[in-house]
């Protein structure tokens, strides 16, 4: 696509991008090629450029001061709220929006509170495998826009998105896929109905050449495109039983899916990838043949060593508690769990419940939610252990553990780390560490 094509969007325009991280900086690069009257760049954290004619806006009121712009370009993760009244809103463009108004190529968007980097990621290796000219792009780390000139009429393009991309859009993709909605991002959005509904934009500006596969607990779906319901543990379009993955009246057995993805909450993931690629002109043999070949990504269920017959998972990006119980569910047992992180105020009953059968033997809490979590425990068999930090988290469950470790924190990461990478880095030093002490106990004997 040629940049140009988006003059008539910037041009002699006062624009100003609100929040100046990843997204932040390629739209930069952009504007500066189109055009505008006036470029703003807005920020909490203090803002320096080069070029004088870079006005830098930062401080504590420097969403409000955005307010005056014609075009106020969002990055992902700005907390809006009410900050900002309807005129203001009425302004906001994303990254997400112009690609779904602007893009010359086929888009299919992802997204879901858990399974869209796995899922957004598995249909971009069976297009791969099927030798169509593709590219993963969004939330999965490359801003929308990133690739836009890259773009033909002929590329698929698979774009991870969240919720906070999708939260003003007002145009869906070519092919959506909404995974699933837990409570989740409550700090970001009024309540939980505002997180949902942000979700749901990914299929409600569709026409009627558009298709989504949605799960089925989301029922009823708006959207004028041709909707496939997809579950896991029930009938649905596109639906598994744990076992076999069936595509509307095609079963695939157990033994055609070869995969190295832990957890049967995976092969709903797979089915939907399959799903979505042959929609967008895969074959599904050629998906097939390509799925051992596929790694999984870092920070989910990633196995990470085995120490004196231990196993530790790192399951950083478990931000939720279903996300924990998956994580738990995808192994033949676990006997130490470490949850706990940020609080945001989320329910932990289900995963209370969950833990009063005794499936984990030791549990690990970590502040602040691992406090909430162990007051939920009342089975006098399990083991709840309180530790201060990840250093002593992992110390303590190398010394109880048998079988495996889990880290899955059922809580955000921030306030104690920047991110759930770096909460999983951190977690694979410590377990390297161990490695290393184990190695220099053993040559001692």
């Amino acid at each position: 696509m040629n940049i140009d094509q988006l003059k008539p969007i910037f041009e002699n325009k006062r624009a100003v991008i609100l929040g100046f991280g990843r997204e932040g900086k390629t739209w930069l690069e952009l504007l500066q090629r189109l055009n505008c009257a006036e470029i703003a760049a807005a920020d909490m954290n203090p803002l320096e450029f080069d070029d004088p004619e870079i006005r830098p806006i930062c401080g504590e009121h420097y969403l409000e001061e955005c307010a005056e712009y014609d075009i106020i370009l969002q990055s992902p993760g700005v907390i809006v709220k009410n900050r900002l009244d309807s005129a203001a809103k009425a302004k906001i463009l994303t990254q997400t929006e112009l690609l779904l108004r602007s893009g010359p190529c086929k888009i299919i968007g992802v997204t879901g509170t858990k399974g869209k980097s796995t899922t957004s990621s598995l249909i971009y290796h069976f297009l791969q495998a099927n030798g169509i000219p593709s590219m993963l792009i969004g939330n999965i780390g490359i801003p929308p826009l990133k690739r836009l000139e890259e773009m033909t009429a002929d590329t698929v393009a698979v774009c991870e998105m969240s919720c906070h991309q999708l939260e003003f859009v007002k145009h869906s993709p070519n092919i959506s896929v909404l995974l699933n909605i837990f409570p989740e991002h409550l700090d970001h959005y009024i309540d939980f109905d505002a997180y949902a509904n942000a979700k749901r934009n990914i299929t409600r500006f569709q026409d009627k050449t558009d298709f989504a596969f949605a799960n089925s607990d989301l029922f009823p779906v708006e959207g004028a495109g041709k909707i496939s319901s997809c579950a896991f543990g029930k009938h649905a379009d596109v639906w598994t039983d744990g076992h076999s993955i069936f595509l509307y009246d095609t079963e695939i057995p157990p033994e055609k899916i070869s995969t190295r993805l832990c957890g049967k909450h995976n092969l709903y993931n797979i089915a939907v990838a399959l799903a979505a690629a042959e929609k967008a002109g895969a074959d599904l043999e050629k998906c097939l043949d390509s799925l051992p070949e596929f790694n999984g990504l870092e920070h989910r269920l990633e196995r990470v060593a085995v120490i004196n017959g231990v196993e530790y998972i790192n399951d950083s990006i478990s931000t939720v508690p279903e996300a924990a119980i998956a994580a738990v569910n995808a192994f033949d047992g676990a006997d130490c769990l470490i949850l706990g992180g940020m609080d945001r105020g989320i329910s932990y009953d289900i995963l209370g419940k969950f833990l009063n059968t005794g499936v984990v033997e030791n549990v690990i809490l970590l502040p602040d939610s691992g406090r909430r979590i162990g007051k939920l425990i009342t089975n006098r068999d399990v083991s709840v252990i309180e530790a201060e930090n990840m250093e002593k988290a992992v110390a303590l469950a190398s010394k109880v553990a048998r079988r495996r470790v889990i880290l899955s924190p059922a809580s955000a990461s921030y306030g104690f780390y920047r991110n759930f990478e770096e909460r999983g880095l951190h977690f694979k030093e410590l377990v390297n560490a161990l490695i290393a002490n184990h190695a220099i106990q053993t040559s001692l004997k």
